[in-house]
């Protein structure tokens, strides 16, 4: 019984979720787009620190999807759902090769090697004029679905869903505890039989995978791809924000962090030009000196402290 009445509200967002844009305009319809696309990459990014791993390479595997499906669309004449799908593909493929390389480092070298990586695909597609259209970027043929606001919703939200369920199960899956051993003592995940690499790979791919997925989507969404918009380090900044304000370590975390800092930072575009910047690197700071766990992590200790 208890686990059942656990499903309640989860079943529940997902009907309010796709009963949405039957009740609200084009408008709100973007705005909640925007918020699923930052969700979505809060969790990729929540799903790799979960093992210890800082990784800031959010807007390099987002934007190699971007452009890998725009190319692939109009170069070699992909149809949109095919191009998306290979997009995400070559993300994954990308990260699975460069993970040999990278995830033998740990802490700082490791974040500041994939944080180099956006400035590395930006810098050669930027050049790259024949190929990707240099700085002015490119111009997709038409929008996925005709621009039709309710099914570009639709298709946000079910990449949401997506990389929630695989959040889920990096959650209750085995992996969760491979991932949680990594983070607590490398050397005692080792003896225990956790084989580090291997785990760390698996989830550097499947990561870096939905985040190409999600950038392949937000380009066939929008129509235009350009290197200093799909590169932009607000697609790792952002997300990192609210993963840390909602709390690590779990799906509910970046989902609650998102929302909150979501509908802040668009109301405050409204209000203050660039203000949700400053908002969320006050954020950062703040959650980093009072609340390191984050508001999931402020609720369990308030629950533990009541029970105790």
């Amino acid at each position: 019984m208890k686990r059942a009445t656990s499903y309640i509200l989860p079943v529940a967002l997902v009907a309010l979720g796709v009963l949405f844009p039957l009740f609200f305009g084009p408008y709100p319809q973007t705005v909640a787009r925007t918020i699923f696309k930052y969700m979505a990459l809060a969790l990729t990014w929540d799903m790799l620190f979960r093992s210890g791993q800082v990784s800031f390479g959010i807007a390099g595997f987002f934007g190699l999807g971007t452009y890998a499906a725009a190319l692939l669309a109009l170069k070699a004449g992909f149809s949109y759902p095919l191009a998306i799908l290979a997009g995400a593909l070559i993300s994954g493929i990308f990260a699975y090769i460069l993970g040999f390389l990278v995830l033998r480092l740990r802490g700082t070298y490791f974040s500041i090697t994939t944080l180099a990586l956006a400035e590395i695909f930006r810098v050669i597609l930027r050049n790259w004029t024949s190929f990707s259209g240099g700085p002015e970027g490119i111009v997709l043929p038409q929008i996925i679905f005709n621009g039709d606001s309710r099914c570009l919703y639709w298709i946000g939200l079910a990449v949401l869903l997506v990389v929630v369920v695989v959040s889920q199960y990096f959650e209750k899956s085995k992996l969760h505890f491979s991932l949680i051993s990594i983070r607590d003592n490398e050397v005692s995940a080792q003896t225990s039989g956790v084989n580090i690499f291997r785990t760390l790979l698996v989830v550097f791919t499947v990561t870096s995978f939905l985040q190409g997925l999600i950038g392949a989507v937000d380009v066939v969404s929008v129509g235009y791809a350009m290197p200093d918009s799909a590169f932009d380090s607000n697609y790792t900044l952002l997300p990192l924000a609210m993963a840390l304000l909602g709390g690590q370590h779990s799906t509910w975390g970046p989902i609650i962090g998102s929302v909150l800092l979501g509908v802040a930072s668009e109301y405050l575009k409204l209000k203050i030009p660039y203000g949700h910047l400053l908002v969320y690197g006050v954020i950062i700071i703040l959650v980093i000196l009072f609340m390191p766990e984050g508001l999931i992590g402020l609720f369990r200790k308030k629950k533990g402290a009541k029970r105790g």
